[in-house]
């Protein structure tokens, strides 16, 4: 009687091998989730910083154009760092974006032209306002974002 010796089957252990595998690329495919997730809500707080920025500078402007828009009042009232309006804004501006108080050269500015070459004379407002977001505070050297808004006062 011949007795056959049964040779192992070559593909013992595929399926465990196929399965390591699969768990590779579906915890890879997680990781990119969870990355594009957490770059999606740091966009998100920045989108909203630039917006809070524009809205700022929008109402000193409206502020402004509310106002006596003589450039002597214009200058006494929303110039920086000692125009009267402009100290109440800048409240405003320390509340809403980060990284503003308590950095010097994080505080916005207001300055004026004036254009008296014309029959009206008319100011030209320039407002600068700068934030840095809060993780980028710790980092060296520091990030620092910033917003100009150019406005003609006729």
């Amino acid at each position: 009687m011949k007795m056959h010796r049964s040779q192992p089957n070559k593909q013992t252990g595929s399926m465990l091998l196929e399965g390591l595998i699969s768990i590779l690329l579906f915890s890879i495919g997680i990781l990119a989730i969870v990355g594009l997730q957490a770059a999606s809500t740091k966009m998100a707080g920045d989108a909203k910083y630039r917006s809070d920025a524009s809205m700022l500078a929008d109402q000193l402007v409206g502020q402004m154009w509310a106002s006596d828009r003589t450039p002597a009042t214009l200058q006494s009232n929303f110039s920086s760092p000692s125009g009267t309006q402009y100290a109440n804004w800048l409240n405003s501006v320390n509340a809403s974006l980060p990284g503003v108080s308590g950095v010097a050269a994080n505080q916005p500015s207001v300055a004026f032209t004036t254009n008296t070459t014309t029959a009206t004379p008319s100011s030209q407002a320039t407002i600068t306002i700068y934030w840095s977001s809060p993780d980028e505070l710790a980092r060296t050297p520091r990030i620092t974002h910033k917003h100009i808004v150019v406005a003609e006062l006729i």
